[in-house]
Order: structure tokens, then sequence, then C-alpha cells
């Protein structure tokens, strides 16, 4: 039994805490409204986690520091991000808890090949280099002997309390459960790698214990990769919807719109992973840890009934 400290309660850090509790931890969860799972054992503070002082105030006396946050804002990132990365970081430092963090796979920049965690760091867009940063920075501090680290990589979410606001799939689904058709941006034929949230929670609570994880990074286990239209079929299957129908958001008009509509700009950034196959090669992880993804047919149903139109 130990104790821990988790920032942000989205259906990562949620899933995350359940899973903490139920192996007999207890659990902060630090977040800035204070909401979070309400269960035995979880303690919910609303605080800045941007703080350091106040952060590791919270992490004194915790094992581990899970970086579970998201600001949403995609246009908001370059602000939000350096200060809550170091202000996790300190922390993690300060109360010697282990700093496990919650990344994914835009540092990888455009790729042809499954992306392994070998391919180099060569991201084209400011987030991804943002990404990168923040994981250089708790790299060469755990290199340094100051803290210990490790990051969690996932592709795109899917699960039952997955939001549209954190997967594109939630967002298409929304639309294509009720029968409707969906505009969709890039190529919805290609393959893509979808990260079961439970996958991803497990993972995170994994390597926070176990020594080999740490200084490296470590690719969520998924079921192997469906096309967007594939995940949407399936979904719409499990609850009797019909089959969906998609429309290509033309190119030229996410080009044309990006100079003076932040939120396409943002978007053009990461489109790459939806025009070719955007696949997630977690052999090292499989390798190191033994764990597979859970079976897609499970992932879909939990989460059909998750998504299922009120």
């Amino acid at each position: 039994m130990a104790h821990r400290l988790v920032v942000g309660a989205g259906p990562i850090g949620s899933a995350l805490v359940r899973r903490l509790v139920a192996a007999g931890d207890t659990v902060t969860v630090v977040t800035r409204s204070g909401r979070g799972p309400d269960l035995p054992g979880v303690t919910r503070v609303a605080a800045n986690a941007a703080d350091p002082a106040r952060l590791t105030e919270l992490a004194t006396g915790a094992a581990t520091v899970f970086n579970c946050a998201n600001p949403g804002d995609y246009t908001r990132w370059e602000a939000e991000w350096p200060p809550l990365a170091a202000a996790l970081l300190t922390a993690a430092e300060r109360s010697g808890a282990v700093l496990v963090t919650l990344g994914n796979l835009y540092g990888y920049g455009p790729v042809d090949v499954p992306i392994s965690r070998d391919l180099p760091l060569a991201a084209t867009g400011h987030k991804g280099r943002l990404r990168n940063r923040m994981w250089q920075d708790a790299l060469a501090a755990h290199r340094a002997g100051r803290v210990r680290a490790t990051e969690v990589r996932a592709a795109d979410y899917i699960g039952p309390e997955v939001t549209a606001a954190g997967a594109m799939l939630r967002r298409y689904a929304d639309v294509t459960l009720r029968g409707r058709a969906a505009w969709v941006f890039g190529d919805p034929d290609v393959p893509h790698t979808f990260s079961d949230s439970e996958d991803v929670a497990r993972l995170l609570a994994l390597v926070a214990d176990d020594e080999r994880a740490w200084g490296e990074p470590w690719h969520v286990p998924a079921a192997g990769p469906r096309s967007m239209r594939q995940a949407l079929t399936d979904l719409g299957a499990a609850i009797g919807a019909p089959a969906p129908r998609l429309r290509r958001v033309p190119t030229a008009a996410i080009t044309l719109s990006a100079p003076v509509v932040p939120i396409m700009r943002e978007l053009q950034e990461v489109l790459w992973q939806f025009q070719r196959p955007f696949v997630l090669d977690a052999a090292a992880t499989t390798e190191a840890f033994g764990v597979t993804g859970s079976p897609w047919e499970e992932t879909v149903v939990r989460t059909a009934q998750g998504w299922r139109p009120r």
C-alpha cells in the first residue's frame, strides 16, 4: 500500500485513480476545480498544479507523482505546459517521488512506419516539440540522479469515459451513432491505432513501481489497428446503429482557414496522424513487462455503452 499523487482527473487520470485504489493505495487527486473520482481512499484537492511550492506540499509522502494533466485548448499549450511541467518535475525532485508522465505520439512527427520508441523525436510542430522538451528535461534530471522519471505514450484514446475534447473518434461517434453523416479530417480508411483508456491506466500504474521502467519511455500496447471507418462501424454495430456515413473535409479548406482560425491552425499541425497510417508499435513494452492490449471486441462493447446517445 502506498500513497500516490495524481494531477489531472480526465478519463485517463480517473481510470488510474480507480485502479490505484482498487490495489489498496490512497490517492490525492489535484485539479483546478477539485473534481475527481469520489471514492474511499481518495482525497480531492483544488489547486494550481503549476505552483511548485503547493505541488511539493501535496507530493510530500507520495511514492509517485502522476502527470495526467492536459491543457485542453491547443492554443494555450505554449503558455500552460512549461510552468506545469516544471512544477511537476520540481515536486517530484523535492519529495523523492517517482515522476510518471502521460504522453502521446506528437513528438515523433510524421512517419511512414509503425511508431516505435526507437524512432527519433523529430516533431515538426510546436506541440510535438513542446512535449519533447518536457521529456528531455525529465530525462536529464533522471540521468543526473535528481529524480526518477518515466513516460507512458499512447495513441488516440478509446473508452467509455473518453470525451469529444480528448479524442477525434468520440467527436465522430457522437454524430454517427445518431445515424447522421459526419465530416472527418484526413483519410478515414487508413490504419489507425486506438489506445484503450484502461490499458493506458494499467501501464501508468505498472511503470510507477518497476525500476526497469525508469529513465525510459514506454508505448501502450493496443489491439491491432483499425481504420476510423472500421472503428465507427464496430461501435455502431455494438448498439444497433447504422453503418457510419463519412464525408472528408477538403484539405484545401483547412489550409485556407488555418491562418485566420487558431484551432484549425493547431489541427493542421497534427493532421498527418489522420492522412497516413498511424500505427503504434509497443513491442518493447510487451517484451519488458508481458502486457498486451485489451481485445478490440471488449473495448468496443464497453465504449459503445458509454457513448450510446442519450
